[in-house]
């Protein structure tokens, strides 16, 4: 088939499926030749095959199947090499070992066992295993990214802003990591659940936060990595529905997400929360972060500190203006939160609210010198804000020159530098 509209169409068609179907893939084979990075590896086989023969024979019937036909082929034609190998050589690496160890006489009966299993349960084993503490904080956002989300190297690359190559040797070494390591494939006991399950949270509140206030660079958002986030909560909260915290999760990125639309101006510009247009807040996002707060405060218990952001972040959906905001509770919420230093800036923003500048200064002035805010342009910002508030036009100047000078992101720092402009025209 000729290059053209069809054979792009085609490509669009590959690229859609992968993202859907590749994690369920991926799990399905990493249960049988328990080695996350070969089963990755099976599965691009099975994409590669796709590029290579969709353009020329068409888009199969049911093409999930089809891949994962193809990826089952892949890893009966790698057990077979691995018995020849063990019969010609007395060493073999691990990878041999790993299929060996599964090299049962109905092996492609097994595999199919697997993909045809309830897909939920390892699924949940690859989101365990993609954010296994014994990685870092960077190679677990990579690999959660690559495994459950479907992105290519270089779309996690442009998303964080680092170079390809960087994110291809996090990936790398994180896949050699779990097998040195020997991580198993499988959910954690219950006594190791809350734990793991905590840094499943924490990855995932890590891709929405970069999506919705971009560390650096020329956009204010990436709303790309606040839908994935949202679209693997989603897929956590149904396979463990009984974790109050996945709920409120799910709640807290739904929420926030329901405000991507008004967060940016005509110009790309950011438009911050008090001066949005309400009207351009998603109202089916706000529906569905309330339902999936309502369902983390049904399982009972005390409210864990992300189903207690989501309740603040309700508080601000649920008033139809700025000012309607219930601040009172929003500060008392706060005060409900694990105390940290960016629990407590956040608490003097919604005192200043309920209670005027003056009380939310003296919080702010209170973490000054605080090490884990060195640096942290949010701080200076809320002082500025504060001392505006207050008359101090020339310190709050200052300080919001300080801020623009602390982040990275072009968009934030013409806000801020424009803010401190503002000052000098004040008497």
């Amino acid at each position: 088939m000729s290059s053209g509209p069809d054979t792009a169409a085609i490509h669009r068609a590959i690229e859609a499926v992968w993202r859907i179907e590749s994690a369920k893939i991926i799990a399905a084979l990493a249960r049988k030749v328990r080695d996350v990075g070969l089963a990755e590896e099976l599965a691009q086989d099975a994409l590669v095959a796709a590029l290579e023969q969709w353009p020329v024979d068409g888009v199969p019937d049911n093409p999930a199947a089809w891949l994962t036909q193809v990826a089952k082929h892949r890893a009966l034609d790698r057990l077979r090499h691995v018995q020849l190998a063990e019969r010609k050589a007395p060493e073999i690496g691990r990878e041999l070992d790993a299929l060996h160890a599964m090299a049962e006489a109905d092996f492609a009966q097994a595999v199919d066992a697997a993909l045809d299993d309830d897909i939920g349960d390892d699924l949940l084993r690859l989101v365990f295993t993609a954010c296994h503490p014994v990685l870092s904080t960077e190679a677990r956002v990579a690999l959660t990214l690559r495994l459950m989300g479907g992105l290519t190297t270089d779309e996690i690359a442009r998303a964080f802003l680092v170079p390809e190559a960087t994110v291809a040797q996090r990936i790398v070494r994180a896949k050699r990591t779990l097998a040195e390591a020997r991580v198993p494939f499988e959910v954690p006991r219950r006594h190791e659940l809350e734990a793991r399950l905590a840094s499943v949270l924490e990855v995932l509140y890590l891709i929405f936060n970069e999506g919705y206030s971009a560390t650096a660079g020329d956009d204010w958002m990436r709303p790309a990595l606040c839908d994935e986030a949202l679209r693997l909560g989603r897929i956590v909260a149904e396979l463990v529905p009984g974790e109050a915290e996945v709920h409120g999760l799910v709640a807290l990125m739904e929420i926030q997400a329901s405000r991507t639309a008004a967060r940016v101006g005509a110009s790309g510009e950011p438009v911050l929360l008090l001066d949005q247009n309400r009207a351009r807040w998603d109202p089916m996002l706000i529906r569905r972060g309330l339902a999936a707060l309502a369902r983390a405060e049904a399982l009972g218990g005390a409210l864990g500190p992300y189903a207690l952001q989501a309740a603040i972040a309700a508080c601000h959906a649920r008033a139809r203006t700025a000012g309607e905001t219930d601040w009172a509770r929003i500060a008392a919420l706060y005060d409900a939160l694990s105390p940290s230093p960016i629990v407590e800036l956040n608490r003097a923003v919604a005192l200043s609210m309920a209670f005027g500048p003056a009380a939310g200064l003296e919080v702010v002035d209170a973490l000054q010198d605080e090490p884990a805010l060195k640096g942290y342009h949010l701080l200076p910002t809320v002082r500025g804000d504060l001392l505006f508030k207050l008359g101090r036009h020339d310190e709050a100047r200052r300080e919001f020159q300080r801020a623009a000078s602390l982040t990275r992101n072009t968009r934030e720092q013409a806000l801020l530098r424009a803010r401190a402009e503002a000052c000098g025209d004040k008497p």
